[in-house]
């Protein structure tokens, strides 16, 4: 396996700038997600480190080696595409063995190498079958076996989930980080699944606009997001926002929203009095009570049951919010009290959507 040292990357088509100089350092081993709206400049990245799209500025080294101006064939790296790209005139043992065959490999390493990538996705029963013959996540398999009996340094996965339903999408993520976990193979992940992000990565990298936004592990990027864009991107149900101002006086710090409201803060912040900020919270670090409990009282809009809870929109100032209760007896027509904990408000500069320390 290896390391991918990605430094000030760029691209352009023409006048449109892609991605806007990009620093990412990925280690021997690591499992990397890159996760981000469609358009954002990710698969763009993850083509540039395959080879596959030519590089505007900047370097990539893979295993300390320079491969700007290398083919694919030999950066040795292996890709699984969203789309599997199957020959479907070979059966699974002939597709999984190709580029071994390409590379005149002897035939007892071809089966020795076909057999344990077998062994370990469950496809020994499948090698006789032709991809036609197969559901879409035993192609899935397929694909990724392909890439396994390669050994390279690297695997690169291009959102290979997206064409599964959900609940082989779910299989999936588990064979995969199971698979990771085996091979020890260093990994970078394409999506614009968030829960995909969170459940396979050790670090995630969030783009937004070609640039990267945040980079850390799951719960980093989940407990003390950078910014407004990377606290409304992971999560799910996303984190609430609403505007405020910021108190800063005798009677403790406070942020003061729409009708008066007045939330306490813990300790005093690096923000001038009467600054306009943004404020997150998310849906299940809102508590709820009963109409005569302690708290903001509002009506409940509208309920989402989600089996194990509820997921409650309520306007408690002027502003729709989600809250998460496992109280699955609440409906659309109730009141209920909230409150807003300090120790789980998020404070973002209302101009810049950076975090305010």
């Amino acid at each position: 396996m290896a390391s991918i040292d990605i430094a000030d990357i760029r691209k352009a088509y023409g006048p449109v700038h892609v991605l806007h100089g990009i620093d990412l350092s990925i280690h021997d081993g690591e499992f990397v997600v890159l996760v981000g709206p469609s358009g954002c400049g990710k698969s763009t990245l993850l083509r540039m480190i395959a080879g596959l799209e030519d590089i505007s500025a900047g370097e990539i080294r893979i295993d300390g080696r320079r491969v700007n101006d290398l083919e694919p064939k030999d950066r040795d790296i292996a890709m699984v595409f969203q789309s599997y790209a199957l020959y479907p005139h070979m059966t699974v043992a002939e597709n999984m063995s190709y580029s071994l065959r390409l590379r005149r490999t002897a035939k007892e390493r071809i089966a020795a190498a076909i057999s344990g990538a077998a062994t370990k996705l469950g496809l020994d029963a499948l090698m006789a079958r032709r991809p036609r013959a197969l559901s879409g996540g035993q192609r899935q398999r397929v694909a990724m076996g392909r890439a396994i009996v390669r050994a390279p340094k690297a695997f690169l996965f291009d959102e290979p989930l997206s064409n599964l339903d959900a609940r082989l999408r779910e299989q999936m993520r588990g064979e995969i980080k199971k698979l990771h976990q085996s091979l020890g193979a260093t990994s970078i992940y394409v999506t614009h699944d968030q829960i995909e992000a969170m459940t396979l990565a050790d670090r995630i990298v969030a783009m937004n606009a070609g640039l990267v936004q945040q980079v850390g592990s799951p719960l980093d990027l989940y407990d003390r997001p950078a910014n407004l864009f990377v606290a409304g991107f992971i999560g799910s149900p996303a984190m609430n926002m609403f505007n405020g101002t910021y108190c800063a006086n005798s009677a403790g710090p406070a942020i003061e929203v729409q009708g008066g409201t007045r939330i306490p803060l813990q300790r005093q912040h690096q923000i001038a009095d009467g600054a306009a900020i943004t404020v997150g919270i998310r849906p299940e670090h809102i508590p709820v009570g009963a109409t005569n409990d302690a708290g903001i009282r509002c009506k409940v809009e509208l309920v989402e049951p989600t089996g194990l809870g509820t997921i409650l929109h309520i306007r408690p100032f002027g502003t729709t919010l989600k809250a998460f209760t496992l109280n699955r007896d609440v409906s659309g027509s109730d009141a209920v009290t909230i409150r807003l904990p300090a120790e789980w408000l998020h404070l973002f500069d209302a101009q810049s959507g950076q975090r305010l320390p």
